[in-house]
């Protein structure tokens, strides 16, 4: 079971290395061209800041990271670093959750007291 979280780790680390091999490739051919007079720096500067910001939102988008929580200050750290929108999602499922246990509790309660009136009735 180690082995898995080593392979996501390896291939979690091996997107974040594309990501910043790819911010630097881009930086170095803005620069290109910045130096062949084709852009200003500035239009450089803000089209490597809206790289940068596709780039991160692509790599939010694509990438889906399962973590397994061992202690509750893991769990902790990790609902600190939730944006908002995760946190509302979290809270939604965790209701449905609660919502469809309880549900099924009520079932239960049911077939247990059919049982005992069947137990009674022989």
């Amino acid at each position: 079971m180690d082995g898995i979280g080593e392979n996501v780790k390896k291939i979690l680390l091996a997107g974040i290395g594309a990501v910043a091999a790819t911010t630097e490739k881009s930086k170095e051919i803005l620069d290109e061209m910045v130096k062949k007079g084709e852009l200003t720096v500035e239009q450089g500067k803000v089209l490597n800041e809206e790289l940068k910001h596709n780039i991160k939102k692509t790599v939010k988008e694509k990438m889906n990271v399962s973590v397994k929580v061992s202690d509750p200050e893991e769990l902790d750290e990790l609902l600190e670093k939730m944006t908002p929108e995760q946190r509302v999602l979290l809270k939604e499922r965790i209701q449905k959750l609660e919502s469809e246990g309880s549900e099924n509790s009520a079932e239960e309660k049911e077939a247990e007291t059919e049982t005992k009136e069947e137990n009674v009735d022989e």
